[in-house]
């Protein structure tokens, strides 16, 4: 059973967006999504094996850091449900999550949607006090 705490999108009143997007991520999971995706290594981590799968150890030579750096930014990744690893022997493969970067576009649509009411708003009163004057 999943808790929340609060919803990711304030609600405000006269505001409508769509709950059903809110209510697919936890508090907790947006964090760990936008944590993730906000540094560069990861986010090319996984535009690489979204297009296709690597091994842990194919992922490290693309970088100039350690095998250990590379491994703690697929935990990352992993943590954020981003990415998954399979074991296959000896190596970790890598796959990526497209439905979790598709969640986060919608929670970042639903985010634009609420931006842009506030604005029509804004435009309403301004209208308003415009043909008041």
């Amino acid at each position: 059973m999943r808790r929340r705490t609060r919803s990711c999108v304030p609600a405000l009143a006269g505001v409508t967006y769509n709950q059903m997007v809110v209510d697919e991520l936890s508090e907790a999971q947006v964090d760990r999504i936008f944590q993730a995706l906000a540094d560069t290594t990861r986010r090319d981590i996984v535009a690489r094996v979204i297009e296709r799968e690597q091994s842990v150890s194919a992922l490290a030579l693309s970088y100039a850091m350690s095998f250990a750096a590379v491994q703690k930014h697929v935990a990352v990744l992993e943590q954020a449900m981003l990415v998954r690893k399979e074991k296959r022997g000896r190596e970790q493969i890598v796959h990526g999550n497209p439905e979790a970067l598709r969640r986060a576009a919608r929670l970042l649509d639903a985010y634009e949607d609420l931006w842009r009411q506030r604005i029509g708003s804004i435009d309403a009163l301004l209208d308003e006090n415009t043909s008041t004057d």
